[in-house]
């Protein structure tokens, strides 16, 4: 028997947004852990606000939000308050009824200050942290230290000389003119974006293309390759090493291990870590190595050698999942903020598989 095409829509209807969401749904598990530090949070929050006036929308709903954009790609804040008008598990996970109003994107725009003031995105990073040590996921003994290069949202037109920069070409076709910079030696000393001026011009080896990037620096523990720290630093003279010192100051113990890449091997790194009285496990050189046999003839050296390697799946998710691939925010001081709450979206999802993979 054929069904009826009922075109008219229920006038009353009741949903609970529950009811879209799987049992086993891998989002289930995120929302708990970031619900949990939310809530551990909420007397900072409190502070960041007024105790009088027109209430405005809650930064937990906000980082909520901006979680989801990490996890599932969305390149830009009003692509996600679209996706959130009609997509029921984001309703879900953000705390909005399914028949509660989105707020406009601007309203990150005019929040976002307050967040970074608030060093909200610390706040939240720290307390997944916290919920992952206190279910022993993290090693307090062993670590592996890296970076990479974030290209900045900056276009190659927007790099000019820092004295008397050119003016526009005549007859340009719009605000985006022609420009010819053939034949131009162009460096970081003599030149700088008008976009970001925080950005350099950087490659990632001998014959790439030099874009204009930043500097993204990941501390990680080897037991489950979780986030330990983060940096996001200039990239100008030995950033590496600099932005790896000043995260293992802050996070790791004397006695610890570090393991790195040869990039690391060098005195100003490896002494650097022992006059802390951590072990620079670290890749050696072919030549002038200052790792030597003291260092490699242990187990534990060729196990870190072994384990280091899983920080490129850090840097690989944040970019082709969280959408560092190319920056969405310009100035080292926001693109230290997202990439910071990216870290903590990703310790998240590492550890919903992990407690998935053991129940």
């Amino acid at each position: 028997m054929k069904g009826e095409d009922q075109l008219q829509p229920s006038l009353v209807a009741t949903i609970n947004l529950e009811m879209f969401v799987a049992a086993d749904h891998k989002l289930r598990e995120v929302k708990r852990v970031t619900d949990a530090v939310l809530a551990d949070c909420e007397s900072e929050f409190r502070a960041m606000y007024s105790s009088i006036g027109r209430p405005s929308i809650a930064p937990e709903k906000q980082l909520r939000a901006l979680v989801l954009m990490v996890l599932y790609s969305i390149p830009s804040e009003r692509r996600l308050m679209e996706h959130i008008r009609y997509n029921m598990l984001f309703r879900w996970f953000v705390g909005l009824d399914a028949d509660e109003a989105v707020w406009d994107a601007s309203t990150f725009s005019k929040n976002r200050e307050r967040l970074l003031e608030g060093e909200v995105a610390r706040l939240f990073f720290e307390g997944v942290k916290s919920h992952a040590r206190m279910r022993r996921l993290m090693s307090e003994d062993h670590f592996t230290v890296d970076g990479t290069l974030l290209e900045a949202w900056a276009s190659h037109k927007s790099f000019k000389p820092k004295k008397d920069p050119p003016d526009p070409p005549e007859g340009g076709t719009g605000s985006n003119p022609e420009v010819d910079f053939k034949g131009e030696s162009r460096t970081n000393q003599t030149h700088q974006s008008t976009t970001d001026p925080d950005a350099r011009m950087a490659r990632k080896g001998w014959g790439k293309e030099a874009k204009l990037s930043h500097a993204g620096h990941v501390l990680m523990e080897n037991r489950n390759g979780l986030v330990v720290d983060t940096a996001v630093t200039t990239v100008e003279g030995n950033y590496e090493v600099d932005a790896a010192l000043r995260m293992l100051e802050d996070n790791v113990g004397c006695g610890s291990t570090v393991g790195a890449d040869k990039l690391y091997d060098q005195t100003k790194f490896v002494e650097g870590c022992r006059s802390r009285d951590i072990k620079p496990h670290v890749a050696r050189k072919d030549k002038h190595s200052r790792i030597d046999g003291r260092t490699t003839r242990h187990e534990g050296y060729k196990t870190s050698q072994k384990i280091r390697k899983r920080v490129e799946e850090i840097f690989g998710w944040e970019k082709t999942v969280g959408g560092f691939y190319k920056l969405r925010y310009r100035g080292t001081r926001k693109v230290a903020w997202i990439f910071l709450l990216g870290a903590a979206a990703y310790n998240l999802v590492r550890m919903a598989n992990i407690t998935l993979q053991t129940t």
